[in-house]
């Protein structure tokens, strides 16, 4: 949900897998296969790792900071289709950073940020996150299948998302809708017959080979955002194979696919007012209004004058379509930095909605930059491929322009864009399986914000009433994924290190409060 990482966040030790017991394989439906060779999946689970350096090459900044870590890297071999995995494999990328309490090493833990997106980077940052629980785990990211390393789908996209909004009229709607349409042709030329094998359910499966491979009977989870859904298919598919698990910012399944940003756009405006009284008690330095109002009429006047014609920002052009996604993009905190950051670009809008272009900041440039050109055309094509390939779409696109009309009283800045058309509606590869009916006795421990404007606080409670045992931290702020990205809250990163260290979780739900 989370948008991408904008920084990659980033051993050599004694290879655990070398010397754990390796457990009977598991079928790719949590149940045990028959020792059949060949067309099995036995010798995907007994394969051997090589561990290897993970930089691949000069240029290779996330693997040079592993490597300086002291993580190495591996490739996973798994079947492309899980129901004939006797036909074409490929490879999912991981890299392991070993516990460095090798006295008091409690087991493996997988990791994912959300996205979806690559987690390859994820060992060195979350080792620094999770305090004294940090040492005693072998951290494992794992790049999901079609993005990073693991066989990505890159489908020459002319932007690294596929997430656009409506803009203001008609015309820019169909614009919109031309734009999902041609990214969805690129992809069925690209990636015809990687495609329909590309899903949260096969990720899953994927990672159960991984933990085989590992030789861990069970392994532990840390995942955001993308990844609590992902964590919460795998328990469904596999129960008993989890240990300790946090899922920080939920996704709710049956919201899950192609039309899951629809109705955070009240989550957004809640944050978007918050920063608006934050930049009026700023106005000497940011000159965006003395009040909250002055500060939304702001935004709106340069959403106005983006329809009109695109704003020049730099060597940029930026319409009513990019305009709201830009907003959207910066409201995943409530935190000082981000917020002054956010109000530096909006400065930069206004100049050139005013007078005619303006120059980008650092931050702004970055953002447009993964916006508009295709330089990070994988991620936005590994990234629909996932969700195009878990739930259907409707392809009709006079619903999504109904959708918004019906929507855009209510929200004006954001309606547009969370209820937007997208690739799916265009995709070439219908879902291969059902999606998953998650649930059954999963003990885990959940955080949420009650103003996260990714996966809405809403989406997190009904996560937690479908896993049986969970207990959730709930936290009143405007953060997604507080835990993983390290918000300034003591008590929620205490609570969630000590149950890792202990394996406890709490008698019951329990509220963090803020910190000012």
């Amino acid at each position: 949900m989370a948008a991408r990482r904008a920084v990659a966040v980033l051993a050599t030790g004694a290879a655990v897998a070398g010397a754990a017991a390796v457990p009977a394989p598991a079928r790719a439906d949590g149940r045990t296969p028959g020792a059949h060779a060949g067309g099995g999946l036995a010798r995907f689970y007994a394969q051997h790792l090589r561990w290897k350096a993970c930089a691949l090459g000069p240029d290779d900044e996330v693997g040079k900071q592993l490597d300086k870590a002291g993580a190495r890297c591996a490739d996973v071999t798994v079947p492309l289709d899980y129901a004939r995995p006797g036909g074409r494999t490929i490879k999912i990328a991981i890299s392991r950073l070993p516990a460095s309490d090798r006295a008091h090493r409690i087991g493996t833990m997988i990791l994912n940020g959300g996205g979806p997106g690559p987690a390859i980077d994820m060992p060195p940052f979350m080792r620094e996150v999770m305090g004294e629980a940090g040492p005693r785990y072998d951290l494992v990211g794992m790049d999901p299948r079609a993005l990073g390393r693991s066989a990505p789908v890159d489908c020459g996209w002319p932007s690294g998302t596929w997430i656009t909004s409506a803009g203001q009229s008609r015309a820019s709607f169909e614009r919109s809708a031309a734009f999902a349409e041609d990214l969805a042709g690129r992809c069925a030329r690209a990636g015809a017959g990687v495609l329909p094998h590309i899903s949260t359910r096969n990720i899953a499966r994927d990672m159960d080979v991984v933990r085989g491979a590992l030789g861990e009977k069970k392994v532990s989870y840390n995942g955001a955002s993308y990844g609590t859904y992902l964590g919460s298919v795998y328990a469904t598919m596999f129960p008993g194979r989890l240990d300790r698990a946090v899922l920080d910012s939920s996704v709710d399944p049956a919201a899950w696919g192609p039309r899951l940003l629809g109705g955070t756009e009240v989550a957004n405006d809640h944050a978007l007012v918050g920063w608006a009284d934050w930049a009026a008690e700023r106005d000497a330095t940011y000159g965006l209004g003395g009040s909250r109002a002055a500060v939304l009429g702001t935004v709106g006047e340069i959403i106005a004058a983006s329809a009109r014609e695109p704003l020049r920002v730099g060597r940029f052009r930026v319409d009513d379509r990019t305009v709201p996604l830009v907003l959207f993009d910066n409201l995943g905190t409530d935190e000082e930095r981000p917020r002054a950051e956010f109000a530096t670009s909006v400065q930069v809008l206004k100049k050139a909605a005013e007078q005619g272009s303006a120059e980008p900041t650092g931050p702004l440039e970055e953002e447009l930059t993964f916006l508009l050109t295709g330089g990070e055309s994988a991620y936005g094509s590994g990234q629909s491929a996932i969700v195009c390939g878990d739930a259907a779409a409707p392809r009709d696109p006079e619903a999504y322009w109904r959708e918004i009309e019906r929507n855009r009283p209510g929200s004006p800045v954001f309606a547009p864009l969370t209820h937007n058309i997208n690739p799916c509606a265009f995709w070439p590869a219908r879902p291969a399986e059902r999606p998953t009916k998650v649930g059954g006795h999963v003990p885990v421990l959940m955080v949420a914000a009650t103003g996260d404007t990714r996966t809405d606080y809403p989406s997190n409670l009904a996560l937690h009433r479908l896993l049986d045992g969970s207990r959730m931290i709930t936290l009143p702020a405007d953060v997604h994924a507080p835990y993983q990205r390290g918000y300034p809250n003591t008590c929620v990163n205490r609570k969630v290190n000590a149950y890792l260290v202990t394996g406890r979780l709490p008698a019951r739900d329990e509220t963090c409060p803020p910190e000012s």
